[in-house]
């Protein structure tokens, strides 16, 4: 692929993920109150799935890149968590009536528990089976959470309007879960277009497949994360923004990994266990500390950036 076409390709892309950013705002909304279930469950499940993070992160265990198959777990929550969560609040201060404790602690949980099984150096296929046992409990617990009103909910006067108008539960739900799924898709298609085009641009640049994994591979597979968050909390449905980072983690460290390590067992190494796990545990603590204070400032945004700057630059400043 030539420099033009792939500019061309990355253009398209980045065109497609916006476009269907913008549908999936709606349609999130839109099904949730069509089947009468929070808008911030149907984000965690829907929305924070990423089946091409599971795809590159399956691919690069089967043939043995460690640094692949982490780079789309860690370093791709790094960027929905930090860098898209972060730059979101920068942008639209968000603000939330209710945000109970019991919910805030399983994003920390579930990277706690795979920063536990790491301990060893190795993720083994048993590792595998655990982690996935803990995304079918992690969800099994929303789910039974929001039937008794225990549930992520955005506060305002735009959120407010949003649920009481357009948005009604006489929307025709499948026509709405229609346009979730389509909405998903042209963010994935768009995505994948994007990372083709750009790693065609940046094929000369010489890396390690660890710092590649967490960095530039991460950041192009999740750069529609940003896509999924912002226009949610511009529209006062700060739940959708909040959804996609606990889905995000979530997938990313229960089912993601367990899937890929039930392809191959992934080898932990050093920098892994002590710069990335411990730093991406720092900011899933962050975040969940802004949450209590059910407010996500911009200078609380602006401690997120910082900090996926830190993970970014600490691949290369610190040999990482």
């Amino acid at each position: 692929m030539n420099f033009v076409m792939a500019l061309v390709l990355f253009i398209v892309g980045i065109v497609l993920v916006i476009f269907f950013a913008e549908k999936l705002v709606k349609a999130t909304v839109s099904t949730s109150y069509g089947f009468g279930v929070s808008t911030f469950l149907i984000s965690v499940i829907f929305i924070g799935f990423d089946p091409e993070n599971l795809a590159v992160g399956s691919t690069g265990s089967y043939e043995n890149i460690s640094g692949i198959a982490l780079g789309s777990i860690i370093g791709a929550t790094m960027v929905a968590i930090a860098l898209a969560f972060g730059l979101t609040a920068l942008i639209a201060p968000m603000k939330f009536e209710s945000a109970p404790k019991a919910i805030l602690t399983i994003p920390a949980g579930a990277v706690f528990l795979f920063a536990f099984l790491s301990i060893d150096s190795t993720l083994s296929r048993v590792d595998g089976v655990i982690l996935l046992t803990g995304y079918a409990f992690s969800v099994i617990f929303l789910i039974l959470a929001g039937k008794r009103g225990v549930d992520i909910r955005s506060g305002g006067e735009v959120a407010e309007t949003l649920g009481k108008g357009v948005y009604s539960r006489n929307s025709r739900k499948w026509k709405a879960f229609g346009l979730l799924i389509l909405s998903i898709t042209g963010i994935i298609t768009g995505s994948e277009i994007l990372v083709s085009a750009a790693e065609s641009i940046i094929a000369k640049i010489g890396l390690s497949d660890t710092v590649f994994g967490m960095t530039i591979l991460a950041l192009l597979l999740s750069i529609e994360e940003l896509a999924r968050e912002l226009p949610a909390a511009l529209k006062g449905r700060a739940e959708i923004s909040f959804g996609n980072v606990v889905g995000s983690v979530l997938a990313f460290f229960l089912f993601n990994a367990g899937i890929i390590v039930l392809v191959r067992p992934v080898t932990v190494e050093k920098q892994v266990l002590v710069f990335y796990l411990p730093l991406t545990l720092l900011t899933t603590l962050a975040v969940s500390l802004f949450m209590v204070l059910r407010r996500v400032s911009r200078l609380a945004g602006a401690v997120l950036v910082i900090l996926y700057v830190v993970f970014f630059a600490g691949a290369f400043v610190g040999g990482w």
